[in-house]
């Protein structure tokens, strides 16, 4: 079990099809508007599957988060832990306040939209805790994250570099995650969201 994150591109931004994101994006666009800030922006287009490392985002979360729960709770203040984790949809806008749209998400009756710049710097916060190493953040093609923690690569890193973030695998994941995320969305303009 578990749930994708992944981004998307113009076509599923925009789209009108069933499925597609475009009650979301005129949504987001809309409350812009009304908070007098310009518009979401173009969407790169969807990226080619072989397209090559860091040109799509796809990483899958399997794995327990009570670890991560008990670091956010150290680390962040509610709000801020809900700024980090409350989010179905995640765009490449700073966002000093999230944005919920009455539409339904995969898993929501509503669909909640976070700007990645402040879920950077609070996951980028978690990690500096942790003493995550750099190379758990710079996996860039798709599942990798997920297959580094998953296929025992972290876990022979957390031996030959003890710390903080090889005692809880799992949360070290989700730190990870977050970071990973928002840096994509940032770095190709797209937005990801839960599927």
């Amino acid at each position: 079990m578990g749930v994708y994150l992944v981004s998307v591109g113009a076509r599923q931004w925009y789209g009108t099809d069933e499925g597609d994101l475009g009650a979301v994006a005129s949504g987001l666009d809309e409350e812009l508007r009304r908070r007098g800030l310009p518009p979401c922006g173009p969407v790169p287009p969807e990226p080619d599957p072989g397209g090559g490392p860091g040109t799509g985002f796809e990483e899958k979360s399997a794995v327990s988060m009570d670890g991560f729960a008990a670091l956010c709770r150290t680390h962040l203040t509610p709000q801020e832990e809900e700024t980090l984790c409350g989010w179905s949809v995640l765009v490449p806008l700073a966002l000093d306040e999230e944005v919920r749209l009455l539409v339904g998400s995969n898993y929501a009756d509503e669909t909640v939209i976070a700007g990645a710049p402040q879920v950077l710097a609070l996951a980028e916060r978690l990690a500096a805790a942790i003493g995550l190493p750099q190379e758990a953040l710079t996996v860039r093609e798709r599942l990798g994250l997920t297959n580094w923690f998953l296929n025992g690569a972290a876990a022979r890193r957390a031996e030959a570099l003890p710390g903080p973030w090889g005692e809880d695998l799992d949360a070290a994941f989700h730190v990870a995650f977050f970071v990973c995320a928002a840096r994509h969305a940032l770095r190709r303009g797209c937005p990801l969201v839960y599927v």
